[in-house]
């Protein structure tokens, strides 16, 4: 077969920026015309998205390792915007910047390539909406995978196209620009917004997940997130999801820790605080428990959902919490140390913290044969 001609290294650029991704427009205007499309789709090296788009990367998305994400697409939006920035406090700047697991990587390149998707598929006019703005906002909690979504102005009846979702414009919904030089401006949801659109349609965990990311991220501040819940009211789907904005905390780590705190809740047992410092013998503190409930006795329950599952394969971070295993077993307390897969499935262990408030030591029972041991002792 013959080897179609390299393409300018302008347009790989411009593909990269756009996890992968490039509509037929941007390759007229770098001189890849439609013949030269075709042999690159006939040699496999392409693939057919939607009607004027394609992807560079030949791997198709469920088969992807994190070697097959691109290395400098476009920031998220809580990268980039400089008066975000200034205003943001220095817990969020940490967590903004934080060090990405190759995981983090891979589905992170997932669902922004989804908000392409829809933005190349429509053009400049496109506005993403929903999960993908939220997902180019830089906001976690998502779903691995999410569904292409745009708006257009004055298109509010015209039917979705190829998987891609095309919404109703809000009235009054506001839009923020990501870009960068290879690119140029594409719009999306404002944070309010796009919290107001993706709520109600994402399970109680990842939405509150979400909200919990956008407080953490200060993508939102507690006046925003109360206007996304103005901008939500009336919804499909909105009438079971109030209370995700009461319980929203800024505290929660990762949407691991949001959604194991959310099956608390539904069980009726949710904890009384978040990340609480936990102090071995010595008074230094040893480290900080994801969550906790105060008993009867004046003692803490501490849970700590870690090891090798729970950090979705990082072996950095598995291996990090088992070398603080020690420290935290000798630390006077009681805690439960539990894989993400019991926190996920297992509502009969979720069910036994009820006994907290009677100070049982309900732990002993807890003796499914999981990767990680728990730890028991006594914290004051």
């Amino acid at each position: 077969m013959r080897v179609p001609a390299e393409l300018p290294a302008s347009l790989l650029a411009l593909a990269t920026a756009q996890e992968g991704l490039l509509s037929a427009q941007q390759c007229e205007r770098h001189d890849v015309g439609r013949s030269r499309r075709a042999g690159w789709l006939r040699a496999g090296r392409w693939r057919a998205v939607a009607r004027g788009v394609v992807d560079t990367i030949a791997v198709p998305p469920e088969r992807r390792t994190v070697h097959d994400v691109p290395r400098t697409p476009v920031p998220p939006w809580v990268l980039t915007d400089v008066g975000a920035a200034v205003r943001r406090s220095g817990r969020a700047t940490a967590a903004v910047h934080r060090d990405r697991s190759d995981s983090d990587l891979l589905f992170d390149h997932l669902r922004r390539r989804s908000a392409w998707v829809g933005l190349l598929a429509f053009g400049p006019e496109a506005i993403a909406v929903g999960p993908c703005a939220l997902a180019l906002l830089g906001v976690e909690g998502l779903p691995p995978s999410i569904r292409p979504e745009v708006a257009l102005p004055r298109a509010s009846n015209r039917p979705d196209r190829e998987g891609i979702g095309l919404r109703q414009f809000d009235d009054g919904m506001t839009t923020v620009i990501v870009s960068d030089r290879r690119t140029g401006p594409w719009r999306l949801a404002a944070p309010e917004w796009a919290i107001a659109q993706a709520v109600p349609e994402l399970s109680m965990e990842h939405g509150l997940a979400v909200l919990d990311s956008a407080l953490r991220l200060e993508v939102v501040d507690r006046a925003g997130a109360a206007r996304a819940h103005d901008h939500a009211r009336g919804r499909r789907g909105i009438a079971r999801r109030h209370e995700l904005w009461e319980w929203a905390d800024p505290d929660a780590a990762s949407w691991t820790e949001s959604a194991a705190r959310w099956q608390c809740i539904e069980e009726g047992v949710p904890p009384d605080i978040l990340q609480l410092p936990v102090s071995g013998r010595s008074g230094r503190v040893v480290g900080v428990g994801d969550m906790a409930w105060r008993l009867d006795g004046g003692e803490w329950l501490v849970a700590e959902l870690d090891g090798f599952e729970w950090h979705e394969g990082d072996v950095r971070s598995e291996r990090r919490d088992r070398d603080r295993d020690n420290d935290f077993a000798a630390a006077p307390g009681i805690q439960l140390r539990r894989p993400c897969s019991c926190a996920r499935s297992e509502r009969s262990e979720r069910a036994q913290l009820h006994g907290r408030r009677q100070g049982v030591s309900l732990l002993s029972t807890m003796d499914r044969a999981e990767p990680m041991a728990m730890c028991m002792s006594r914290y004051w």
